[in-house]
């Protein structure tokens, strides 16, 4: 959600910078409905000044009588008043964030900008294989039986790959939670829809690709960023502790709806994976700071592994919802011949804090002011096994063990 002042002020700016994430609103429906609310809120105040005014005077029989009317006309007005705050609350709820003044205004994910390649894509001499041909052989995944038990789109991540899975998460928490003090979670999967409303993705499709159980009014999480963010919904920050920063490891739970026809096979594109996620609250000058800090914690992850990667900035029509500015990073999959994203990281501003109720004491300004949050991919875990998988393999087919991550193997250098 964005501040409203911003509307009443340039109502102009919010309709085009969501028109440039292909997100169609009626910034005049919400100037209208704000302008009204505005209306019964002074109407309201005027009233409960008088009722104030004349609860001082003498109580005789015509007061009392005056008193009852006002009272009645006072609760007539704020149930009135309640409605149209309900209604402002969804259209308000419908506009995206702001885009940043940097980002490229885009239709969608071709016009967006590849800004930095790092390493050169491997040249095989032989027959390279694909990651599931590699998987089958050494016994790695398998996708045959968790369709039998749980449908398309599933799989088991089984022997050397499973603990290569173990390995990511320490490699990761080594740099997060003991180098960078990061705060480590194993936040809850299930969140309540007024925290998942609150976090952005509903709204304009969001919705289709979540598993939402309405009996329970939860939903299951897509990455953990969505329980992190509401851990701390309606407190105020203290100034002094900021930036906060979480990593939290989770499963994620996507219906992949958008995604028909589009890799079937396999566990590039699934309904359940293992993602480590990076989160930051932090003051709002901080933010643009901060969101270049987690890019580069990013960095330092796939370049750690080796893993042939691009950096690519997104445009407007790319960014979703709650972002103002994203990067992401893909890595090179060479049985694709293409680079594939694995990492993403978004600056959000107060678009979330503002709809979480989440503040800090600003000592300067001596007020309460939201703070801005940002979230990263430290690895999306079987995405990360895939670029492991084919670009560590041999020519007779063994997979070796990138060095990072020997150490948390157990002697295993190579899988064979």
């Amino acid at each position: 959600m964005i501040d409203i002042s911003i509307i009443r002020r340039n109502p102009e700016l919010v309709e085009k910078s969501s028109k440039s994430k292909n997100i169609k609103i009626s910034v005049q429906s919400i100037v209208k409905t704000d302008a009204e609310n505005r209306k019964y809120i002074t109407q309201i105040d005027k009233l409960r000044a008088e009722l104030r005014s004349l609860s001082k005077a003498k109580p005789d029989a015509d007061t009392i009588k005056k008193l009852r009317l006002l009272s009645d006309e006072i609760r007539n007005l704020e149930n009135k008043q309640k409605i149209i705050d309900e209604k402002l609350k969804k259209l308000l709820y419908e506009i995206p964030a702001i885009p940043r003044p940097d980002v490229k205004i885009g239709k969608d994910e071709k016009d967006n900008e590849p800004i930095k390649v790092v390493g050169n894509p491997r040249i095989f001499d032989n027959q390279m294989k694909d990651y599931m041909s590699l998987a089958e052989m050494h016994d790695l995944i398998d996708t045959k039986r968790a369709a039998k038990v749980s449908g398309t789109r599933f799989g088991y991540i089984k022997n050397e790959l499973a603990l290569l899975e173990v390995a990511l998460m320490q490699y990761t928490l080594d740099l997060l939670a003991q180098k960078e003090r990061f705060v480590p979670f194993f936040p809850p999967v299930f969140v309540s829809e007024t925290a998942m409303n609150a976090m952005g993705y509903i709204q304009h499709g969001g919705e289709d690709e979540t598993y939402h159980f309405e009996k329970d009014k939860l939903y299951l999480v897509g990455t953990s960023e969505q329980s992190l963010g509401p851990y701390h919904m309606d407190e105020i920050l203290d100034e002094s502790k900021l930036p906060l920063r979480y990593c939290a490891f989770s499963t994620c739970f996507r219906r992949e709806a958008g995604a028909a026809g589009k890799d079937t096979t396999g566990i590039l594109r699934v309904h359940q994976f293992d993602k480590i996620e990076m989160f930051i609250f932090c003051k709002p000058e901080d933010s643009d700071k901060e969101h270049e800090y987690l890019l580069g914690l990013e960095e330092r992850l796939v370049a750690g592994l080796e893993l042939p990667y691009r950096i690519v900035k997104m445009c407007t029509g790319d960014l979703g919802m709650p972002a103002s500015r994203k990067y992401d990073i893909e890595c090179w999959l060479p049985s694709q011949n293409t680079y594939r994203e694995t990492h993403s990281t978004s600056n959000c501003v107060d678009f979330q804090s503002r709809r979480l109720n989440i503040r800090y004491k600003n000592s300067l300004a001596k007020k309460n002011e939201f703070v801005h949050t940002l979230n990263g991919t430290a690895f999306a875990i079987g995405r990360i096994l895939i670029m492991i998988l084919e670009n560590y393999q041999n020519a007779d087919g063994s997979i070796n063990v990138p060095k990072q991550l020997q150490s948390y193997m157990h002697g295993i250098k190579v899988i064979k």
